[in-house]
């Protein structure tokens, strides 16, 4: 790999970086953000405010990736959904002195999901782009996501006890500095004449609707995409139902839950990387089943705590046990998808991934609500082993290049 090529890893990798953080510097204190813009502040509004963000998500994810595939750009869309979200996100630190209510807040919340969507969703096709090693570089986006979430939460959790409004401000800066950084990457797409050895991309370029129904087409797609939907199921469950669990039953302010949620995202953010290099030595099928069903018992003995220290040492293992899963379940996106898919490929990961959010925050906040904090997390830990139960025989073929059976859809149409 060329030294452009690793520096535009790395600025790739950055920019994935600023979009997390920018997002879960709100999570901490939600609820008092809430409260600011208008909201009850309780579980069920701060539930909503994060759900009409990634509903946007679900919408436009695959519609910014078939776009750049159909066009061959995707710095320019890049930019545009960076500099969209930070002006939304501007646009929300003014609703108190606009005295406009708490649906205008979640609409605020629809569009700056819909640019902020572009931004995350590209930046990761780019990494794709970039060849050297599937695992590798998904490897690269997932410590980036992971290091988002762990600065994110525990910064978030500082500046929301200074100021609600605070961490507003700073993903609108943040989302700024992701439109400066990607300006300067070199634009891989297959159909931008700039291509990494290896790649065959047919001249003839397809519309956004043709790359999509190519996709939606693939069935081998589905595994990769089920395992991302839970995955991020579980996160959207701890960004919500964690953060409260630990305020409730520990007794914790806006700070202190967010270093309890920085101690998963810190190790899941730093294995990330060499976890997606032995990915690419070992296979697919052990990190992805094994360690799906490690990562869904630890989440269970989260919930079943009897002290803070024990509390924090086990979301440890949970981030260890989600490294492991996260760049080898990217990765057979990459393995799978052709050369000029790649961003509706990545959109559709991230449409299930966004849909898994939705859930981890309505059914984590559904279930807490009606069962309690501990059954609430047995739903979601059994939700990640039954995953992994379910799908090991298609993982199992796709990891040794074998067609992939899906129910309801013939392998000779796959």
């Amino acid at each position: 790999m060329s030294d452009s090529a690793r520096r535009d890893r790395l600025t790739l990798a950055l920019s994935v970086w600023a979009v997390l953080v920018s997002q879960v510097l709100l999570y901490p204190g939600v609820s008092d953000l809430v409260q600011t813009l208008g909201g009850a502040g309780d579980l069920d509004a701060g539930m909503w405010f994060l759900v009409s963000e990634y509903a946007a998500f679900v919408v436009f994810a695959g519609l910014w990736g078939a776009l750049s595939d159909a066009t061959g750009r995707r710095v320019p869309l890049i930019v545009v959904g960076a500099l969209g979200g930070a002006a939304c996100y501007l646009l929300l630190s003014l609703v108190p002195s606009l005295g406009v209510g708490f649906g205008v807040v979640l609409l605020i919340r629809v569009v700056g999901g819909a640019f902020t969507i572009g931004a995350f969703s590209l930046s990761m096709t780019m990494l794709m782009d970039l060849g050297g090693g599937n695992g590798r570089n998904m490897g690269a986006a997932g410590i980036a996501i992971g290091l988002g979430a762990a600065v994110g939460s525990i910064v978030g959790g500082r500046l929301s006890t200074a100021d609600p409004l605070a961490p507003v401000y700073g993903a609108a800066a943040l989302l700024g500095l992701v439109a400066l950084l990607t300006a300067t990457v070199t634009d891989r797409s297959p159909n931008s004449g700039v291509r990494d050895a290896g790649d065959s991309v047919d001249d003839d370029r397809a519309g956004p609707r043709d790359i999509l129904r190519k996709v939606v087409d693939r069935p081998a797609l589905r595994v990769p995409y089920a395992f991302g939907f839970i995955d991020r199921l579980t996160a959207g469950f701890f960004s919500l139902v964690g953060i409260y669990y630990f305020r409730d039953a520990f007794g914790l302010d806006a700070f202190g839950a967010g270093l309890v949620l920085a101690m998963f995202f810190g190790p899941f953010a730093l294995l990330q990387y060499p976890m997606g290099v032995l990915s690419d030595r070992i296979g697919r099928f052990l990190p992805v089943v094994v360690g799906s069903i490690l990562y869904g018992v630890s989440i269970i003995v989260v919930g079943a705590s009897p002290s803070l220290p024990f509390a924090a040492v086990t979301m440890v293992l949970v981030g260890v046990f989600g490294a492991l899963v996260s760049p080898a379940t990217m990765a057979l996106v990459t393995d799978i998808a052709d050369a000029d898919e790649r961003g509706a490929a990545m959109g559709g990961f991230n449409i299930f991934g966004s849909l898994g959010f939705l859930t981890g925050f309505l059914l984590g906040g559904s279930s807490a609500e009606l069962l309690g904090y501990f059954e609430a997390f047995v739903v979601v830990g059994f939700t990640e082993i039954g995953i992994a139960l379910v799908a090991s025989r298609a993982v199992r073929r796709l990891a040794t290049g074998e067609s992939v059976a899906v129910p309801g859809v013939s392998e000779a149409d796959d």
